[in-house]
């Protein structure tokens, strides 16, 4: 026999298809001896019941006019006699005409992932069983409305499976209410309760119709209060409604303190219930009474750490994969990679050997799907202090200067150690690493150290090469020994010789005593890898313009060109010879779940394509090139010419930069190319795998780690590991903030000291390249299929060698992150583009076909 309505001590949290997630909840909440108002709940079948005779079929799921049409044909259809009967029953057990709120619950609602508060309607104080009726009917209505339909489409919820329940609860005629979060939902910080607070019914504050006071509780005391007017008062009518009442505004607090910690007391018994931090709605009667009447997950905050090297103290967490431009979650495999890269840096760089190499070292941990380094020994130590955010200051601004403000963290005090221990330490890492030898080399013949690092890229080739006959398993034992042994190393060997040039760099600003000017000489920087890539690109130009491909790609999407080139339709332009050399490449590269250039060219034809609209000869990128390469040489002979003393000095110090500072490019160039070959052993393994039915298709290998591709090679089927990591990874793709600092309790480092815009409205940001730039803003979040008109303004949150495409024809660059020599930096300056890096949520400050303009050397950003 059908249910069509059901009492909350009846429900529980595995009952979520038929009551919905709010529903689900209250039940938990009354079940579990929280102060929860009794109410019931109209089931789901109710609503398929009314839906299917209201004629809602399949047809209906396709678009918001159809959304419009489901809704009107709901509020239009009689609710069948035995749902009705069983709704006011149901009502009638609460009370003679007890006023009651009416609230919908659907069944894709307070998920792990998405909240969808406020996407359904809500009615308060209705009173009396027609009027409940009503209410129920409008609820169902309200699955339909536009809000609903658009926040299902963005979270990717089909349609189809959605449902809808009504919960119906007695009224709290609250003297005051209000919300209460058990984490703080704007810094991350757990355990810390944030209340907002304001006289009358909560729905005030819920609704933003009100400023409220605002309160942060943290182990037991109020650690921050600020007191809203609270003007808005909202209160039942007598005979059901509501009204709103505008009013004097008052600094007074509508609550005592000794209620706001109650307050915090029964959020700490909610969270512990539900093992998670929550969303909740609360409620005071004119008794003094509090209630609880809502309560749903918190599904903005960034995870913890999967795992932390101390429980005792709190830890902090620095970002690397977000300082190599990488915004994106990890494949598994990518993940699985990484472990094994950290666990050699710990062995053969720190000489600190790993217990199980492919779980990783303690100070690589996983958050989020995302890399980042327990920085906590570095932040306490006096050398660490020093370091850190001199290198991040060049690499990625934002997070030295988050992690600089744990300085004055008492948690984070200095720990005692002796200066000339760990002066020595230093001193025996680097000569053990030959790291003095390779920087004297490199300034002493630039041409020797390029010859040096030309034999390491011909040694790491050698390494990861593998006949074509090894077996998956020996190919999986290849990766993990390339991986483990023959990736990073090259690091610190190339690295030196690219310093020297920086040395070099900096050596000249102490002599000209101008920092800014110097930067001049790197425009046009020859020995730079990434360059040579573009400009190869943009050389395959002159052969479309020459060939029959010439009005396909004026014509055709990218698309379409990729899927001719996979046919071997597209005329010969020289893209097989480009990607033979270069197609190791990709945006996101040092993922090797992400697929290479080689994998599907779809994203250069694009960039060849917008190449093909600049008909300037004067902005083609090889005479930009050539233009600032002459302009360098012309800065260097200003800047000799009018230093007062040490010119030889000073020429030979900038031509040493400018012979040297390309080799920055180097060391992730030759690990992008191992980690492609580690992805086409993959590929063969994961075709291996599908074939044998273990995984559904070749590339589902990249959503397992290395035990699990293992485990799947000795037999075991894996079809439900791929899909729960693939579920994982797509959550994570659509989260927009990610921390560059965290700590252990789940602060967002610089959330607490967000960068503001100055008073005029410009965005602060870092220097990147001189210049100053007006003109048209293109926000990019993937430069994959990205179209950018010649002499746009590129925004986006950060940028590796897979974007550099689109500087070619960029009038200026801004990003999120990044330093003074970070990627995107470096290959801004060679050509010539102003440029502004780390500059705080710039791709959401700032919209598409926005008028900006961009000054490279003061670092700011002015939108019109």
């Amino acid at each position: 026999m059908t249910t069509w309505s059901r009492d909350f001590e009846d429900i529980s949290a595995d009952m979520l298809a038929a009551v919905g997630g709010k529903a689900a909840n209250l039940g938990e909440l009354t079940r579990a001896g929280l102060p929860v108002p009794p109410g019931f709940c109209i089931t789901t079948d109710a609503y398929k019941e009314v839906a299917a005779l209201a004629g809602i079929s399949s047809r209906f799921f396709g678009g918001s006019h159809d959304a419009a049409k489901a809704r009107e044909l709901i509020l239009g259809t009689p609710i069948p006699s035995e749902i009705s009967k069983a709704i006011v029953s149901a009502y009638e057990h609460l009370g003679p005409d007890v006023p009651v709120a009416v609230r919908s619950s659907a069944t894709a609602e307070d998920l792990p992932f998405a909240s969808f508060a406020g996407q359904q309607d809500t009615y308060l104080n209705i009173v009396g069983a027609d009027a409940v009726l009503d209410a129920v009917r409008r609820c169902w209505a309200s699955l339909w409305t536009d809000r609903a339909y658009a926040y299902r489409a963005t979270n990717e919820i089909d349609n189809r499976t959605v449902a809808l329940a009504v919960v119906i609860q007695r009224m709290v005629q609250s003297e005051v209410a209000g919300v209460m979060f058990t984490a703080n939902p704007v810094t991350g910080r757990r355990h810390e309760y944030v209340i907002d607070a304001s006289p009358g019914l909560g729905e005030a504050v819920v609704s933003g119709a009100v400023n409220p006071d605002h309160f942060v509780v943290h182990d037991g005391e109020i650690v921050d209060r600020r007191l809203g007017d609270k003007r808005v008062v909202i209160r039942s009518l007598p005979g059901g409604g509501t009204e709103h009442i505008e009013r004097e505004s008052t600094t007074d607090a509508c609550v005592t303190d000794a209620q706001v910690i109650a307050l915090a007391e029964l959020g700490e018994r909610v969270e512990q219930h539900y093992g998670s931090p929550q969303d909740t709605e609360w409620a005071i009667d004119a008794d003094g009474e509090l209630w609880l009447t809502q309560s749903r997950p918190i599904t903005t905050l960034y995870p913890l750490p999967a795992r932390t090297t101390s429980t005792a103290d709190t830890r902090a967490y620095f970002s690397f994969t977000v300082a190599q431009g990488l915004y994106r979650p990890i494949t598994p495999s990518g993940l699985a990679a990484f472990r094994l890269l950290a666990s050699s840096v710990s062995k053969d760089i720190l000489g600190l050997p790993v217990a199980d190499p492919l779980a990783g070292p303690s100070g690589f941990v996983e958050i989020g799907m995302r890399g980042y380094i327990d920085a906590t020994a570095a932040v306490r130590s006096e050398a660490g202090r020093f370091i850190m955010p001199k290198v991040l200051g060049v690499m990625e601004a934002r997070s030295g200067k988050a992690l600089r403000t744990l300085f004055d963290d008492p948690r984070f005090s200095l720990v005692p150690a002796p200066r000339r221990k760990v002066i020595g330490r230093v001193l025996r890492l680097a000569l053990r690493l030959r790291v003095p030898y390779r920087v004297l080399q490199a300034i002493i013949s630039p041409q020797l150290a390029h010859q040096f690092v030309e034999r390491v890229g011909h040694e790491i080739r050698r390494r990861i090469a593998l006949p074509s006959t090894a077996t998956p398993a020996e190919r999986l034992d290849h990766v993990q020994e390339v991986l483990l042994r023959h990736v990073f190393p090259v690091v610190p060997r190339v690295l030196p010789s690219a310093a020297a040039g920086f040395l070099m760099l900096g050596l000249a600003s102490k002599i000209v005593g101008r920092p800014g000017e110097v930067q001049a000489v790197l425009r046009g920087l020859p020995n730079n890898i990434t360059t040579e890539m573009d400009l190869e690109l943009w050389n395959l130009v002159t052969r479309i313009q020459q060939s029959d491909a010439a009005e396909l790609f004026g014509t055709e999407s990218a698309e379409e060109l990729g899927k001719r080139y996979q046919t071997g339709t597209l005329p010969d332009i020289g893209l097989t010879e480009f990607l033979e050399i270069w197609g190791d490449r990709a945006v996101a590269e040092i993922d090797v779940g992400m697929p290479r250039w080689s994998d599907d060219p779809t994203h250069i034809l694009g960039v060849l394509a917008n190449y093909m609209r600049l008909d300037d000869p004067d902005a083609a990128p090889d005479a930009v090139f050539a233009r600032g390469a002459a302009q360098a040489e012309a800065a260097i002979d200003r800047l000799v010419a009018e230093a007062p003393r040490r010119k030889r000095l000073l020429r030979f110090a900038l031509g040493r930069a400018r012979a040297l500072a390309g080799i920055r490019e180097m060391p992730k160039y030759f690990m992008v190319i191992a980690l492609g070959s580690v992805r086409r052993h993959l590929k063969v393994i994961g075709a291996e795998l599908a074939a044998a039915g273990r995984i559904a298709a070749p590339g589902d290998v990249f959503f397992l780690d290395f035990q699990q591709i293992r485990a799947a090679l000795g037999g075991t089927a894996l079809h439900d590991v791929v899909s729960r990591n693939r579920e994982s990874y797509e959550q994570e793709l659509r989260r927009r903030r990610i921390p560059r600092v965290m700590l252990s309790d789940g602060t967002d480092v610089e959330s607490v000291s967000q960068a503001a815009a100055t008073e005029d409205g410009s965005l602060p940001g870092t220097p990147a390249s001189a210049g100053t730039v007006t003109g048209t803003a293109r926000v990019v979040l993937d430069p994959v299929g990205a179209r950018l008109e010649p002499g746009e303004i590129l925004v986006a949150p950060s940028t590796d060698p897979g974007w550099t495409p689109l500087f070619l024809t960029a009038g200026g660059l801004v990003m999120e992150m990044g330093g003074a020599n970070s990627h995107g930096a470096v290959v801004a300056r060679e050509y010539g583009i102003p440029a502004v890096v780390g500059v705080a949520d710039a791709t959401h400050r700032i919209t598409t076909g926005q008028t900006i303009t961009v000054d490279g050397a003061t670092g700011t950003v002015l939108p019109a």
